[in-house]
């Protein structure tokens, strides 16, 4: 059964209340609607738990999708109770670790304006995140962290617009990542836009984002590794440089 993905259209809701429409052999529970974010795109499922009537906990170890994006499993630790199919529940997201990889995923959007190269992979991660480009240039990290938190400190706008499946196909050239299809298949697409009017930056994204880069907090370009003869790792942290010392 698809789900209602209240995140897409509100990245700061960190619970909801829910019905229980399905559960897997293997305990995995589907939703009417969720809060919860499901892996994709290089960013982690949320964590959290579900509230019963009672009060009790179902402690949740990720959130993943099935066959299709329209269907989102959450995955119950090991051990946990299983609800039943018509079950009413209150969705909990671990807010504090949701909220470190929306600053984190929009760090990345950041980085991706500060380097303009073919985005060959990326990693969203709650205190690391990488990020891939098709490039052979030398480049200084600490200009790159530089420039990243003149964005930051600038505080743009961050939103969402939509658009159809047709227009992103009639515009393949939005597509900053070389080797990860933009999320398809839901009859509309949304491009993270950063700067009034996408002045900054404007690509398809499905993950979850802060409302202004300020949000984003200290951040750094940690390391740049070279993986191949055209291909650069950015490895960005939080904090500045001086707090690795």
């Amino acid at each position: 059964m698809t789900v209602n993905a209240l995140y897409r259209d509100d990245f700061y809701l960190s619970t909801a209340e829910a019905v229980v429409t399905a559960i897997h052999e293997d305990g995995g529970i589907e939703l009417d609607q969720t809060c919860f974010y499901a892996t994709s795109g290089g960013q982690p499922g949320d964590t959290g738990f579900l509230e019963r009537g009672d009060g009790s906990k179902i402690m949740l170890g990720q959130t993943k999708h099935g066959a299709i994006k329209d269907i989102i499993i959450h995955v119950p630790l090991e051990g946990e109770p299983r609800p039943i199919v018509g079950e009413k529940l209150v969705l909990h997201i671990d807010w504090a670790r949701r909220y470190k990889l929306m600053r984190m995923h929009t760090a990345c959007h950041l980085l991706s304006v500060v380097c303009q190269y073919p985005i060959t992979g990326a990693a969203v991660g709650e205190d690391e995140s990488r990020v891939d480009f098709d490039m052979s240039e030398t480049i200084d990290k600490d200009e790159v962290t530089a420039k990243m938190m003149a964005l930051v400190n600038e505080n743009h706008p961050v939103f969402l617009r939509w658009i159809t499946d047709e227009e992103l196909l009639a515009n393949p050239g939005i597509v900053k990542s070389k080797n990860v299809r933009p999320p398809m298949g839901l009859g509309r697409v949304s491009l993270v836009c950063i700067g009034e009017d996408s002045a900054i930056d404007s690509q398809p994204c499905g993950g979850t984002h802060v409302s202004e880069t300020q949000e984003v907090g200290a951040i750094h370009i940690a390391k740049i590794e070279k993986k191949g003869k055209e291909n650069r790792r950015f490895r960005i942290r939080f904090g500045m440089p001086a707090d690795e010392n």
